[in-house]
């Protein structure tokens, strides 16, 4: 039986030299990426990440070089792809975890964004462009956070809603969120009022808009929303906004 082998691998059988390992060359596929040729890069990063071969510093290096170069041509959900798996194979790697942030971003998953930054910045603390990125997103999601706290809720308290119109915007989610961006509209552009008669003068007109509000509701004819909107308009375009 031993006869019929080669001798390289009758010598391996029998305890004599090792087999040599074959090494997978990443060369082709880091040099495709890095010119951006993505069509050259694919099946050359494929041999490398598909070889159970690949040693795992070539294979990190071709799934961040392909997962770039992916990003970089919007195929987002295989650059993600790409990123995991060398996360999973190496994770102190921060860079990659600010790049998949980023690609998480793209998608619009701001949670798992904002878990890449902060990852990246446990790794590297001093990593400008984790910090830049997570202090946006977190700012973003506070903002998002303080606006679903009042989602649905009008200027007023409800509890002490008297009037019908008053009762009517309650009752509507929509109408709540009008009544509360008219409002904040109002204050705004008081805010930046020139001077204390054009203070005066903008606060008639949010005035004389309550007083038709609540004289017109219930009338044939008249459309709250549409009042509403048309008010908010009108203050949005005091200033130019």
């Amino acid at each position: 039986m031993l006869s019929a082998l080669s001798p390289g691998a009758a010598r391996a059988a029998t305890g004599g030299e090792p087999v040599a390992v074959i090494q997978v060359d990443v060369a082709a596929c880091l040099a495709a990426a890095a010119a951006d040729d993505i069509d050259r890069a694919d099946p050359a990063c494929a041999t490398v990440i598909d070889n159970e071969k690949t040693a795992r510093p070539d294979l990190v290096k071709a799934l961040i070089a392909r997962g770039a170069l992916l990003a970089r041509h919007d195929q987002i959900d295989r650059a993600i792809a790409d990123d995991s798996r060398a996360l999973l194979l190496d994770p102190t790697l921060a860079e990659i975890f600010n790049a998949r942030g980023e690609l998480w971003l793209k998608k619009g998953d701001k949670p798992k964004a904002v878990q890449d930054f902060g990852a990246a910045l446990r790794i590297d603390p001093n990593h400008e462009k984790a910090k830049a990125n997570h202090k946006a997103i977190a700012r973003e999601l506070e903002r998002i956070g303080a606006q679903m706290a009042v989602a649905g809720k009008p200027s007023f308290n409800c509890a002490g809603a008297r009037r019908p119109v008053e009762k009517a915007i309650c009752a509507n989610r929509e109408l709540s969120d009008l009544d509360r961006e008219v409002y904040a509209a109002n204050a705004r552009v008081l805010h930046e009022a020139r001077n204390e008669g054009e203070a005066r003068k903008l606060q008639r007109e949010q005035d004389d808009f309550i007083a038709r509000r609540n004289a017109g509701f219930g009338r044939p004819g008249y459309d709250l929303k549409k009042a509403m909107q048309d008010r908010l308009q009108r203050l949005n375009g005091v200033d130019g906004y």
